[in-house]
């Protein structure tokens, strides 16, 4: 199974790949059980209502450079000052009829890393 999370504008992932073939992100059961198994139930009840703001508003998007067409959607939230890190496997041309974007994990953090990861990465996406 699979839940309907958010539906962003591709125009924004479009330096991680020019051929984004659906806005649609989902999140299937498999993924959600890996965030839960490398993060905690407490991390997904706490942050998974942020995931939608995240993909569809992120302050920035930066290119996977480990894994093709996936981009790291991030986003400043509100609890506690933290900063969210979607990974999300974009569908592109060519991929399986019926594959979405997909969000891989997520990532929470602290406000040290986050700067450092703006300071040693390129932004393909930030937000004005």
């Amino acid at each position: 199974m699979m839940e309907r999370i958010a539906y962003i504008d591709v125009r924004k992932y479009q330096g991680v790949s020019p051929c984004i073939r659906s806005g649609v992100v989902v999140l299937t059961d498999n993924q959600r059980e890996h965030i839960i198994a490398r993060r905690g139930q407490l991390f997904y009840d706490c942050y998974s209502p942020f995931f939608r703001e995240a993909a569809e508003d992120p302050d920035y998007i930066f290119r996977d450079k480990a894994h093709e067409n996936t981009a790291i959607a991030s986003k400043t939230i509100s609890s506690g000052g933290k900063h969210i890190n979607l990974v999300i496997r974009l569908a592109v041309a060519g991929d399986r009829e019926g594959l979405e974007n997909s969000i891989i994990t997520a990532i929470i953090e602290n406000d040290r890393r986050y700067r450092q990861r703006l300071k040693n990465n390129f932004a393909l996406y930030k937000k004005e």
